[in-house]
């Protein structure tokens, strides 16, 4: 079994721009983390099932469509019921400084705005998700 932080990295909703998310699963790889990267057009139900099914110790979400307060907020809940509140959520895209706060309420652990360097979150994964134990 392996001792690297697993990530799943997913772009919830009908969002189709994706550059973002691979530019952030590749910086994730290639810090040695594991990315299972799920593609486009993902429900929350499909991202929460990938995270459980992969024993994931976080789940990054990219989000540019808008629909984030709801995205964010029903994978959350989904973890909850799936009793995997364990798993670490944190995302970025274009989300209003506005929404972070009741994200946060919410139970999401870190918002990256656009901007955000690559390293930041890299750096921010290793301090805040959990190593496992192999």
């Amino acid at each position: 079994m392996s001792s690297r932080i697993r990530v799943v990295v997913a772009k919830p909703g009908l969002d189709g721009h994706d550059r973002g998310a691979k530019v952030v699963a590749r910086a994730l790889r290639d810090a040695g983390m594991e990315v299972i990267y799920t593609g486009l057009h993902q429900t929350p139900e499909q991202i929460v099932e990938t995270a459980i099914q992969e024993d994931a110790d976080a789940v990054g979400l990219s989000v540019l469509s808008g629909a984030h307060m709801t995205l964010f907020k029903r994978v959350l809940e989904l973890l909850a019921e799936r009793d995997a509140t364990d798993i670490v959520v944190f995302g970025g895209g274009i989300i209003p400084d506005a929404d972070i706060p009741e994200l946060e309420q919410l139970g999401v652990a870190k918002i990256f705005t656009p901007g955000a360097t690559t390293q930041s979150i890299v750096d921010w994964v290793r301090a805040n998700v959990t190593q496992p134990v192999a």
